[in-house]
């Protein structure tokens, strides 16, 4: 029968929409609880009355369909309701790296239109110094955490407040199209301004229920927010709790102590994050540990994990999944597939297999490892680099308002990561360097380029290079190598005092080297010599 004759109806054809999935969790578990932070515990129905209420009062504050709203949050249950909140409004989500510094977080604002931004009270000093640049500021509405600082009040209204006076049968729309964005998330770049980049409600969609398969979740997990909901809408996890009616377990500071804590008294069994996250629960004290008898399963993602640290991991009593992704790819689209043959084979051996990248997400279409210049993928032997490539439905739509940089990272019709990497024999890929110098310390991206260019400034700095360097808590963190003028004189000390001074906390360097840069015969800084000394200090 031709094509023509079968048109899609209401019947046959919806626009995916993760929104669909806490409709269903309220509807068929309302009493089942969906959110848990410190003594306040909420059941699915409340929840899903409160992300209409938010709804409603974001109409009714003039904004309009397609219009941006921020959050600057911890992870608190207000920004776990905005990522429903947000979208059933029609409206746009940009969940704002609460550590970034006053300037970011102005540019941000400004570039995303953001039209109301939620405040967490704890971040209104910066906050305040952002939108006092701005022509245009956006509504801000306070949000009092009883268990955060207290900070001063930035907006007319709080948050409870506000959703107060919207309606909990709020009569929300699905999108028209499901190519329609549901958020966008500012990643850094190697040079100039942070991208936005700019999600769809397709891929929201699919890669919660990818989480969901390539983690063999069960239904009603219990999954403690370790990892920022601000960084990839928390791998679009928000979304994968409520299509299997789980619970979030938020914390609002994420320490060894309070992990162990929600293990054991609240039953967390599903947790994600950085390695900084595993290395925090394989240090922890006696005195921060506590007992409990169920599996908990652990996805990391960032630089690759140690294999060492794997290991106490898994010695631990910890499953851990390694993933990889970039926030172009809604977090994770690719993991370590566990191959149960491996079960038997020595601890340090399993470890060395799951640091690996791994192969394509489920619902991502593909992804491989190529030559940049011929498009060509690598040959299967664990030796020939190419650049890390990928294609399919959990890429992003674009980056916002950057028509070249989008056009160059779709070339050829592939996603470009600008990570390199090699395939190994059995089709699994692992990463082997980073082509553009992006340094990733406790799962911030950080740009090289940026710290050089401010520690340039510094009055007796005649040239620097800034590279990554291995650390046991973050992973990774920045290691400045300065070259001085003559006659000029700077300690580390300095240094990082300066840094202090024009960039957030966790893109300062962590040690400083004062030596002659290596250059080419050109004047180019050799940075791979630098890596690799860095890592031998």
């Amino acid at each position: 029968m031709p094509h023509s004759d079968m048109p899609k109806n209401a019947a046959n054809y919806a626009a995916l929409t993760p929104v669909s999935f806490i409709h269903r969790a309220a509807m068929t578990f309302p009493k089942k609880t969906a959110v848990i932070y410190g003594d306040l515990h909420r059941s699915w129905a409340e929840t899903y009355a409160r992300c209409r209420q938010m709804a409603s009062a974001l109409t009714q504050s003039g904004l309009k369909k397609g219009d941006v709203v921020g959050v600057i949050a911890a992870n608190t249950p207000e920004i776990y309701e905005a990522h429903f909140g947000v979208p059933m409004a029609g409206m746009v989500l940009n969940t704002l790296n609460c550590r970034l510094d006053a300037k970011t977080i102005s540019y941000i604002l400004e570039h995303s239109t953001t039209r109301l931004l939620f405040v967490d009270r704890e971040f209104s000093s910066v906050v305040k110094k952002a939108v006092a640049e701005l022509e245009n500021p956006p509504i801000l509405i306070d949000i009092i955490d009883p268990l955060g600082p207290e900070g001063a009040p930035l907006g007319t209204q709080d948050y409870e407040e506000f959703i107060a006076a919207g309606d909990p049968n709020f009569a929300y729309q699905p999108p028209n199209d499901e190519w329609d964005p549901i958020s966008v998330n500012y990643t850094s770049g190697t040079t100039g301004h942070p991208k936005g980049v700019v999600y769809h409600y397709r891929g929201a969609y699919l890669n919660a229920l990818g989480n969901i398969v390539d983690w063999n979740m069960p239904a009603h997990p219990k999954y403690l927010w370790t990892l920022p909901m601000f960084h990839c809408n928390g791998w679009c996890f928000p979304w994968t709790v409520a299509a299997k009616a789980g619970t979030n377990i938020c914390m609002r500071k994420v320490t060894a102590d309070n992990i162990y804590k929600a293990i054991a008294n609240d039953g967390a069994d599903h947790l994600c994050g950085a390695p900084i996250v595993l290395s925090f629960m394989i240090n922890a004290t006696d005195d921060e540990k506590r007992p409990f008898k169920h599996l908990v399963k652990v996805m990391t993602a960032a630089a690759p994990p140690p294999a060492k640290v794997l290991q106490a991991m898994k010695e631990e009593g910890f499953d851990v999944t390694h993933a990889y992704g970039l926030t172009e790819t809604y977090g994770p689209c690719i993991s370590c597939a566990w191959d149960s043959d491996w079960n038997d084979l020595p601890i340090g051996k399993q470890a060395n297999l799951k640091s690996r990248q791994g192969v394509p997400y489920v619902v991502q279409e593909d992804a491989t490892v190529m030559d940049p210049k011929t498009m060509q993928p690598v040959p299967w032997d664990g030796e020939t680099m190419g650049e890390v490539m990928m294609r399919g439905n959990i890429t992003m739509k674009g980056y916002l308002k950057n028509e070249a940089a989008t056009a160059e990272a779709f070339a050829d019709g592939w996603f470009h990561s600008g990570d390199l990497g090699v395939v190994q024999s059995d089709g699994y890929i692992q990463l082997r360097d980073r082509a553009k110098d992006i340094i990733i310390s406790g799962g911030e991206n950080i740009s090289s380029i940026e710290v050089e260019g401010v520690i340039f400034g510094h009055p007796s700095v005649a040239a620097v290079a800034v590279v990554a360097r291995p650390d046991d808590k973050w992973g990774e963190t920045p290691c400045a190598f300065v070259e001085l003028k003559p006659d000029m004189t700077a300690t580390e000390d300095e240094i990082i005092a300066y840094c202090r001074e024009h960039l957030a906390g966790f893109k300062r360097p962590k040690s400083v080297f004062f030596r002659e840069l290596p250059k080419t015969s050109t004047g180019k800084i050799q940075k791979v010599d630098l890596r690799n000394l860095a890592k031998t200090l």
